[in-house]
């Protein structure tokens, strides 16, 4: 058994803007390994400034999986190994089910047959305001009933403009809006904004205030007027111990799964059984990966039988996408079986 490794740089079609910066291209990692004639390939999902395993050393880690696996050691048994590196660890993953799997089917269910669909959110972009809006026209168009919208690098007040706009149009039974802060607010001021945001019928709020403040959290998921979303929350816990304490003592309403930030499948499942024990709810979504992760992300996501909208539309994000059975319809993600796959620009 061999595993490859290369490096694919996705070009956004146009500047992407969030609370963290204006995203212009995005590094993913790809393995390819290799048995006995048959080959899977996973996709480390990698996000500059924000995956855990964001490091210098990233691709020496790489080389060291390749060489022990050249040496024999068990792909399974290295996957175990890489709590620390989540990105690596869910493409080392996938790429494992990717080898035992045809035509890059590692799910197979009604979604995979091209039978059934899963609701999305319709994305919209920071901007400036006419940008904003006709993203939104756009997005109504393609029959999202679940828009989410990114907040807190404008000014506040022409954010909650938007979303005002939005709402003198369609009401809360026609569209459900969600927003994402990506930690932009401070804890002492956040909670004016999110009474305002709760008069326009707001569903939920993900990671209003920056990861690592649990006391000032936990006090803002109890005072909220509008459900909290963890997401950048979940990113960097290693232990059993510590995914827990953060969910009994935060007891958020919602958390959100990004496999790419939580090392994988089974990781992220773990965090399913755990939220619902606890009554939280959960839902999942992309972490920028190309079509290619994405589609894996999907038919996973298909199985669990979430019943909320997830955050797996991003796929025509890219000029450089690879072509895939993946298409959107109407608000969801669907998957066309008679569809090829193209991923020869993708250079071992």
């Amino acid at each position: 058994m061999s595993l490859r490794w290369t490096k694919y740089t996705l070009q956004f079609k146009q500047a992407a803007g969030t609370s963290r910066g204006v995203l212009k291209t995005k590094d993913s990692y790809f393995l390819k390994l290799e048995h006995e004639g048959n080959f899977g390939i996973g996709e480390c999902g990698l996000l500059r400034g924000l995956s855990a395993d964001d490091r210098p050393n990233y691709e020496e880690r790489l080389e060291q999986i390749a060489k022990a696996i050249e040496e024999g050691e068990d792909p399974i048994e290295i996957v175990a190994t890489l709590d620390e590196w989540p990105s690596i660890q869910a493409g080392l993953e996938m790429a494992i089910l990717d080898l035992k799997s045809k035509n890059h089917i590692l799910y197979p269910s009604d979604f995979t047959d091209g039978e059934g669909r899963q609701p999305i959110n319709g994305l919209i972009w920071m901007g400036d305001l006419d940008f904003m809006q006709s993203q939104l026209e756009e997005r109504i168009k393609q029959g999202f009933l679940v828009i989410k919208m990114k907040i807190g690098a404008l000014d506040i007040e022409k954010e909650l403009e938007v979303l005002a706009n939005i709402r003198s149009q369609f009401g809360p039974h026609e569209i459900q809006l969600r927003v994402d802060a990506n930690g932009a607010f401070d804890a002492e001021n956040v909670l004016p904004i999110l009474d305002r945001l709760d008069k326009l019928r707001i569903h939920s709020i993900e990671q209003p205030i920056k990861a690592g403040q649990w006391n000032a959290m936990a006090k803002l998921c109890q005072q909220s007027p509008i459900p909290i979303a963890l997401d950048e929350e979940l990113i960097g816990l290693y232990s059993e111990k510590d995914k827990i304490a953060l969910l009994d003592n935060l007891k958020p309403r919602y958390i959100i799964l990004k496999p790419s930030f939580l090392g994988g499948f089974k990781k992220s499942e773990e965090w399913v059984d755990w939220a619902e024990e606890r009554n939280i709810g959960w839902w999942v979504t992309s972490a920028l990966e190309s079509n290619f992760g994405l589609s894996a992300i999907a038919q996973w996501n298909y199985n669990l039988f979430g019943h909320l909208a997830s955050g797996l539309g991003t796929g025509s994000l890219y000029s450089n996408n690879f072509q895939s059975p993946l298409h959107t319809v109407r608000g969801t993600i669907a998957y066309d079986p008679r569809a090829k796959w193209d991923l020869d620009t993708l250079d071992f």
